[in-house]
C-alpha cells in the first residue's frame, strides 16, 4: 500500500458516477433483458474511470465500484446491496416492513430500529419528508433480502471479473495501487435475520460469507477496502439514545467478526472505510468520532479512511490530539465531501491536509473524500472535486517537504 513517502498520495472512498450506458445496461440487465455485450462494456467503462481518476490526479484509484449493479444515478445502496446478490440463503421480503419498524431498546439491550425511524429524521421530520428539501430518502421498496436459511458466498465469479477488469485497467494506466471495496460483516447483518439463533453468530455467519471475497480480492494483488457505515451510522437507529458505553459494546461484536474474517491476511493490503451515512440530511445526531475512533483502530487493517471535510464532522480533526495511531498505520481522511456541490478550493484542502500531518505524520497520511461520488452529486461536479483534491495535495506536498 503507497504511503506519503515525498508527497502526500491521493485516493477516495469508492463509489464514483456512472456512465449513462452503464446505467442503462444495468437497468437492463436487472429488468431480465438483453445481456449481450454487457462484459465487454464493462470492462471498458472500467479502464476508462481508471484513465479518468489518474488524469485527475488519484495515485490509488479503484474501478468506481462499476461492478457493484446500479441502475439509477441516485441509488446510494449499490455498495450494500450487491452482496446480497453474491450470497446464498436469502429471500425477498414483499412486506419489508422492517424497514420502518420502531423498536425500543434498553439499558444493555440494543436494538436497531427501521431506517425510517433515525433519531435524526424524527427531529426534522418537515424537513425529511419535503420532497423539495434536498435530503435524500429512500423510498420504501417493494421487496428487500431477508436471510432465512445458512448463508453461503456464491460471488466468485462476480469478484473475480471486478478483480479482472481493475487490474487489467491499472495496468493500462500504469498505477500501481488499486483498491476493491466489500462490505463489512456488521453493515451486512442490517437485515432481517429469520435463521440464526443470536446475532452474535448471524454476525460471524457473515464474516465467514465475506471472507470469501476478502481473499479473492488480496489473493488478485489487488487492496481490499471494507466499507462499514454500519459501525458510526447504526447509532442513529437506535432509540432511545443508547449510552455511549452499551453501544461501543454491541459494535464490538461486529468488529470481532470483523477481525474473524481478515484473520491471516496482510494488514499492509487492507484499509477500512467509516462514514456516518451519506444521505443529505442534518446528521445532528451523528455519533462523535472521539465515541468510536478507538474501536475503528481495534480494526486490523493498514489505513483508516473516514469523513473529515463535511461540517458536520470537519472539526474533529482534534481527536488525534488524544489519540496516538499505532505504528505502521495510514489514516485517509475526507479532504473533500460528497455533502455539498461547492467545489472546494485546493487552499483549503491543503490546510485540511496539513491539519492531520501535524498530529500524525506526513507519511501516514493520504488525501481522500468523505464517502463515494457515485450517486451522490452531479458526475462534473464528482470529477472536479477530485481535481481540487488532486491540487490540494499538491499544496501541501510543496509545504510538508520543503
Amino acid at each position: 500500500m503507497l504511503t506519503s513517502q515525498d508527497r502526500i498520495e491521493t485516493t477516495h472512498a469508492g463509489s464514483l458516477p456512472r456512465t449513462p450506458e452503464l446505467l442503462a445496461a444495468n437497468a437492463a440487465r436487472e429488468e431480465g433483458g438483453d445481456t449481450t455485450g454487457f462484459d465487454t462494456l464493462l470492462r471498458g467503462a472500467v479502464e476508462d474511470v481508471v484513465r479518468r481518476q489518474k488524469d485527475a490526479g488519484i495515485t490509488v484509484v479503484n474501478d468506481g465500484e462499476y461492478g457493484k449493479s446500479m441502475s439509477s444515478p441516485v441509488d446510494y445502496g449499490a455498495w450494500w446491496s450487491y452482496s446480497f446478490q453474491r450470497t446464498s440463503g436469502l429471500e425477498l421480503d414483499d412486506d419489508a416492513s422492517w424497514m420502518t419498524t420502531d423498536v425500543q431498546s434498553a439499558p444493555g439491550d440494543v436494538r436497531l430500529t427501521g431506517f425510517g425511524h433515525r433519531r435524526d429524521r424524527a427531529r426534522f421530520a418537515e424537513a425529511y419528508g419535503d420532497p423539495d428539501s434536498g435530503i435524500y430518502t429512500r423510498k420504501k421498496p417493494g421487496s428487500f433480502p431477508k436471510v432465512t436459511g445458512p448463508i453461503a458466498y456464491t460471488g466468485q465469479a462476480a469478484v473475480a471479473q471486478d478483480a479482472a477488469n481493475l487490474k487489467a485497467a491499472a495496468d493500462a494506466a500504469g498505477v500501481s495501487d488499486a483498491f476493491i471495496t466489500s462490505i463489512a460483516p456488521g453493515s451486512a447483518t442490517r437485515i432481517v435475520n429469520e435463521h440464526y439463533a443470536t446475532h452474535e453468530e448471524y454476525a460471524y455467519a457473515w464474516a465467514d460469507v465475506l471472507r470469501e471475497e476478502y481473499r479473492a480480492i488480496i489473493d488478485a494483488g489487488l487492496i481490499l477496502q471494507i466499507d462499514d457505515p454500519g459501525l458510526a451510522e447504526s447509532w442513529d437507529q437506535i432509540t432511545p439514545e443508547p449510552s455511549v458505553e452499551d453501544y461501543v459494546a454491541w459494535s464490538r461484536v461486529h468488529v470481532e467478526a470483523l477481525n474473524h474474517a481478515l484473520r491471516g491476511l496482510p494488514t499492509d493490503r487492507i484499509r477500512y472505510h467509516l462514514c456516518w451515512g451519506s444521505w443529505h440530511g442534518p446528521h445532528t445526531t451523528d455519533l462523535p468520532m472521539r465515541d468510536i475512533v478507538r474501536l475503528m483502530l481495534d480494526i486490523d487493517a493498514g489505513a483508516y479512511s473516514f469523513e473529515a471535510g463535511n461540517v458536520r464532522h470537519e472539526h474533529e480533526f482534534t481527536v488525534w490530539d488524544d489519540v496516538t495511531l499505532p505504528e505502521g498505520k495510514l489514516i485517509l481522511p475526507g479532504v473533500v465531501s460528497h455533502a455539498t456541490n461547492v467545489v472546494e478550493h485546493p487552499e483549503l484542502v491543503a490546510q485540511r491536509i496539513e491539519r492531520f500531518a501535524a498530529r500524525v505524520g506526513r507519511e501516514n497520511v493520504l488525501a481522500s473524500t468523505d464517502c463515494g461520488l457515485g450517486g451522490r452529486i452531479h458526475p462534473q461536479i464528482a470529477w472536479a472535486k477530485l481535481e481540487t483534491l488532486a491540487a490540494g495535495a499538491r499544496l501541501a506536498s510543496e509545504r510538508l517537504w520543503r
